[in-house]
């Protein structure tokens, strides 16, 4: 159940966080994981620190706002392994702030990496999947996409984007046998959140971590490998079933708090 066996998976921003569990948990399960990752030396220490027998991890050094890089990457993978089977579409940044508080710079910015980042990965690989007739693509939306959140503008536009273009690719594709999902978790507990707290609220990081974890309706922010395991199923044969679709894993976030 839930193998991956002789499947190539490419993650985008693999080098830590959901990236990294989600490049840890596919390799456990037989895959040949491609981390395509903006910093190569964060991507290549994770995969040195696993130390696993079992995980066959390759780092790329990809800015994903490149069409080519993106492409020439791809092309490494199919010479190396004959075939990409799994895309998934994590690399991401965040921004705070409402719409008044949101510069025309942040807003190219937070674009430039989650929506057109994922648009170049979707285009690169789209062509290889069609002539396998096969593949598929798991993208990273968020709780943003269907809720309010406060000061989360450029932030929230861009998942809502990622949600709709899941749907258009997955009816576009149909025919070719690509599967493609997207995945909208609420607050994970990641090194991001750590880094925004330190910053942010200097000598009150776990008052305010406490307020973040319980703000959502189960008490507790997700773990990465939380998600990690919902993008494992989502990505392996026993979800052939499955496309089309957006799955809030977000601890009743999205129903228990409207």
């Amino acid at each position: 159940m839930l193998s991956l066996k002789d499947k190539t998976a490419i993650i985008t921003g693999g080098g830590s966080g959901i990236g990294a569990s989600m490049a840890q948990r596919f390799a456990l399960q037989g895959a040949n994981v491609a981390i395509f990752e903006v910093n190569l030396q964060k991507a290549q220490q994770f995969v040195a620190d696993i130390s696993h027998p079992k995980v066959t991890i390759t780092c790329y050094q990809v800015d994903v706002t490149n069409q080519q890089a993106v492409k020439g990457a791809m092309e490494e993978v199919i010479r190396k392994h004959q075939s990409i089977d799994i895309l998934v579409n994590n690399a991401g940044v965040s921004q705070i702030g409402s719409l008044d508080q949101t510069s025309e710079q942040d807003f190219d910015r937070v674009f430039a990496v989650n929506v057109k980042g994922v648009y170049n990965c979707l285009y690169s690989v789209i062509e290889h999947m069609k002539t396998r007739k096969r593949g598929v693509i798991l993208n990273m939306a968020s709780v943003a996409a269907s809720v309010g959140i406060s000061d989360r503008f450029a932030y929230s536009s861009t998942k809502g984007a990622i949600r709709s273009m899941t749907y258009s690719v997955a009816k576009d594709y149909l025919s070719y046998n690509i599967r493609c999902n997207c995945i909208s978790p609420a607050r994970v507990h990641t090194p991001f959140v750590d880094d925004y707290l330190k910053t942010t609220y200097p000598g009150r990081e776990e008052e305010i971590y406490q307020q973040l974890a319980t703000s959502q309706p189960i008490g507790r922010m997700g773990t990465p490998e939380e998600i990690a395991n919902l993008a494992l199923y989502l990505c392996s044969d026993e979800a052939a079933f499955i496309t089309g679709t957006d799955y809030p894993i977000d601890g009743g976030f999205i129903t228990l708090n409207t």
